[in-house]
């Protein structure tokens, strides 16, 4: 009897899991083109400028239109005051420094530079200068066109930080392109990083460094330092070499 009752709960055990089997519940939705495609918000329209007039973008603050340097002031205090002449500007080495009289966080800049065709001088003192990135962080500008030097102090080099990936410089005499794209840091209450700046350096073309993580401030003597900061100006450097001045142009930023 035992054998015959287990042998039916057997068979009802096998009718309820046959059952359960057949049923059937509604199938997942099938992915279609619509549910990963965002219509908004719709990008800002920002003009190219102009590759033959080289212009600025639609949305760029020009730092320099090629007439004056009315966007810039001398880090001595007072107008800023390099020879402006023939659509370029000229460092003055008996002036110092000049910064931007605004201040800004992250940013694209672009900034076209020339070393003369006259220039003379080795190493670090042919052609120097830097643009400083909110006024802590240099970018070297140097003519490392047949003239060797340390390599993280060459052009494109967040100084001693990096050794640039390219030497891509152009003979003196010709324009040199920057294009650097930088995000500026945040710092925890302590004053350390909470996130580092970093930035890529991008010459005629050639990338030079692609978002690299600066250290610090950009020290001549020592190792770089964690500064907290907020928003800073651009500044260009006034090296002091005894080579002839370089020239720059077409000088534009626009805030990320």
């Amino acid at each position: 009897m035992k054998r015959v009752i287990l042998s039916l709960l057997a068979v009802a055990v096998v009718a309820t899991v046959s059952a359960q089997e057949k049923k059937e519940y509604p199938r997942p939705e099938g992915m279609r083109p619509g549910m990963t495609e965002f219509w908004t918000p719709q990008p800002k329209v920002v003009k190219p400028g102009d590759i033959k007039t080289n212009s600025a973008p639609s949305d760029a603050i020009v730092l320099f239109d090629g007439t004056n340097l009315s966007a810039w002031k001398s880090s001595r205090g007072g107008e800023a005051d390099w020879q402006v002449h023939d659509g370029v500007f000229t460092v003055d080495k008996s002036k110092g420094d000049i910064i931007t009289k605004q201040s800004f966080g992250s940013f694209q800049l672009h900034l076209e530079w020339c070393v003369p065709e006259n220039i003379t001088g080795t190493s670090q003192g042919r052609g120097n200068s830097g643009v400083f990135l909110q006024d802590k962080y240099e970018i070297q500008i140097l003519d490392n066109y047949n003239n060797e030097t340390y390599a993280n102090g060459q052009a494109g080099s967040v100084y001693k930080q990096v050794i640039p990936k390219a030497n891509a410089m152009r003979k003196p005499g010709e324009w040199n392109v920057y294009d650097i794209i930088y995000n500026a840091p945040v710092f925890n209450d302590d004053g350390t990083y909470k996130v580092a700046p970093t930035v890529t350096v991008i010459q005629n073309g050639i990338v030079l460094l692609n978002h690299f993580t600066i250290l610090g401030t950009t020290e001549y003597i020592g190792v770089p330092r964690v500064v907290p900061h907020g928003d800073g100006p651009i500044r260009l450097q006034m090296h002091g070499d005894p080579s002839e001045p370089i020239s720059f142009r077409n000088i534009w930023i626009r805030e990320l």
